[in-house]
């Protein structure tokens, strides 16, 4: 059993979560995933590692309400705990490879859309403590929405929010703000985590500027283990698994497309069932990143 040490609700769906798992604690890299169940008899759940601390020995986590393998999840208090929480899964960043010497001075933009946010948080945290000069423009439907402002900007140089209602931030796309930004700053890498819909037009309005972009297509995984084939995807022509060769993969291989077609063929069953499964998320329904 996984121990809940600690709870913290982000808004009325979404929930933080340190989860005391010692072993996964220490092997854990930015990029990867974990799989829980919230009792014997629940759904497998696949959610990105939102950070880790291996003194402490614990896994954070932010899940959010839309259906009741997620309810359940969110309805568990500290001092419960998970059945499963197996990992680390899924290849880390590739950053990750890179030496402290390489990564200093590199200078990185990422674009987080709704819950990726939860995931962009880590691979900051790992590039500024290697000396990276790191900016970062969060995407939210609503200021209630938007998550992690405080912890990223205590990881990034500079931090940029937009949202689609102009409660809070700049009001507009994530893409209105990357290109003006592009406009007057170059960057080594960009890394894109959120929506489907969102990292592929995140693709198209970053590809004039010749700058390599990695997305993680983590909103496809199912079971985690590439068995179950909900997770494929074409990338440069090939079919890959977004699960076992992923989940992060270069942006400008990425058959968007099909992925969201992919992701559509499973909205009705979500929706009949009132389960968690990530396939046919949306902007406006994204959970268990």
């Amino acid at each position: 059993m996984y121990k809940i040490v600690k709870k913290r609700d982000l808004n009325s769906l979404t929930s933080l979560m340190e989860v005391y798992a010692p072993r996964m604690a220490s092997s854990a890299k930015p990029g990867q995933f974990l799989i829980v169940r919230a009792h014997d008899k629940g759904e497998r759940i696949p959610l990105t590692i939102c950070d880790f601390d291996a003194e402490a020995g614990t896994i954070t986590i932010v899940t959010q309400v839309v259906g009741a393998s997620s309810r359940q999840i969110c309805h568990l208090e500290e001092g419960d705990s998970f059945v499963d929480f197996a990992g680390p899964l899924g290849e880390p960043s590739e950053f990750i490879h890179k030496s402290a010497e390489e990564l200093s001075g590199m200078r990185f933009l990422f674009i987080a859309g709704g819950l990726g946010t939860a995931p962009v948080y880590p691979q900051v945290k790992f590039l500024t403590s290697m000396g990276a000069m790191v900016d970062v423009i969060i995407g939210a439907k609503s200021r209630e929405m938007l998550i992690f402002e405080r912890e990223m900007k205590a990881v990034c140089n500079n931090l940029y929010i937009c949202t689609d209602d102009g409660s809070y931030g700049k009001k507009g796309l994530v893409t209105d703000m990357m290109r003006e930004i592009l406009d007057k700053q170059s960057y080594d890498h960009m890394i894109a985590i959120g929506p489907m819909i969102m990292m592929k037009f995140v693709t198209l309005a970053a590809k004039p500027y010749n700058i390599p972009l990695t997305v993680s297509l983590n909103t496809l995984m199912v079971d985690g283990t590439g068995m179950c084939g909900a997770c494929r995807v074409s990338v440069a022509g090939r079919t890959r698994f977004a699960c076992v060769e992923g989940p992060e993969f270069n942006a400008y291989d990425v058959d968007f497309d099909e992925a969201m077609r992919r992701q559509g063929m499973y909205k009705s069953i979500e929706t009949e069932r009132d389960h968690v499964c990530k396939i046919g998320l949306d902007k406006n329904k994204n959970a268990a990143v």
